[in-house]
């Protein structure tokens, strides 16, 4: 429940950046209710086992890290702001999943099997989340030149996997990746191809939690018109006695 409501603080920290800008909340809640708004293709992937947790932590936070590291140091200052703030809670995140990693892969059989069942899946989604090659990118020529963005998708990626070859390495595990080797010319890790067919079917909202995501977050959204009611009730009450005294 901590987790969640954290995450929830972060998208908070983005909403209210984005609203500087002068797009209202509300437009943006209707942009993502209706599918106009795209999310995170990372949240759109089931979670059936507890090494899940584990992996999300240390291989989803982590590269989120790397990603909003390079954000805190970008052109426009509403948006460097909350990533300062969202990179000091995520680094919690990710020693929490590495913690959980260790000790699966420090445990019984079955549970280092958990382990490693848990990188298989997480690995390559990890590794889309920096998004297309730059080749393909629609995007990172406009926000590199606006100093959005300081490096690019290709460059963060090879970033994180240089990490992540590192710490696997000292859980044991093994990265699910054949092509996976240390190339002595550039000093980085080569790897193999990503698998972009399922990149885009995730991103463009048909993967396999896609819909699930959509329908969970309308009910919350129609469960919680009460609050919403209710805390600007409130706020109106405060101005009035405010505006009397």
């Amino acid at each position: 429940m901590a987790k969640v409501q954290d995450e929830a603080g972060h998208g908070l920290y983005l909403y209210a950046a984005a609203e500087t800008l002068g797009v209202t909340r509300d437009d943006l809640m209707n942009r993502l209710h209706s599918g106009r708004q795209k999310y995170s293709s990372i949240f759109n992937y089931p979670t059936p086992t507890w090494a899940d947790m584990g992996a999300i932590g240390w291989l989803v936070d982590g590269a989120a890290i790397v990603n909003q590291l390079m954000l805190t140091r970008c052109s426009y200052g509403p948006y460097a702001r909350a990533m300062i703030k969202i990179c000091k809670e995520e680094s919690f995140h990710q020693r929490q999943g590495y913690e959980i990693m260790i000790t699966l892969s420090r445990g019984t059989e079955e549970q280092r099997a958990m382990a490693q069942d848990a990188l298989d899946r997480w690995w390559w989604p990890s590794l889309m989340m920096f998004g297309p090659h730059d080749v393909d990118s629609p995007h990172t020529e406009q926000s590199m030149a606006w100093n959005i963005k300081r490096q690019t998708n290709d460059e963060l990626r090879q970033e994180f996997v240089d990490m992540a070859v590192r710490q696997c390495d000292y859980l044991g595990l093994t990265i699910p990746d054949p092509d996976l080797v240390w190339n002595e010319d550039r000093e980085h890790y080569d790897f193999g191809p990503i698998d972009w067919d399922e990149f885009w079917v995730v991103a463009k909202g048909n993967g396999p939690m896609n819909r699930e995501c959509i329908d969970r977050k309308l009910a919350a959204w129609s469960e919680g018109a009460w609050v919403r009611e209710a805390s600007t009730a409130h706020a109106e009450k405060r101005r009035a006695r405010v505006e009397v005294a």
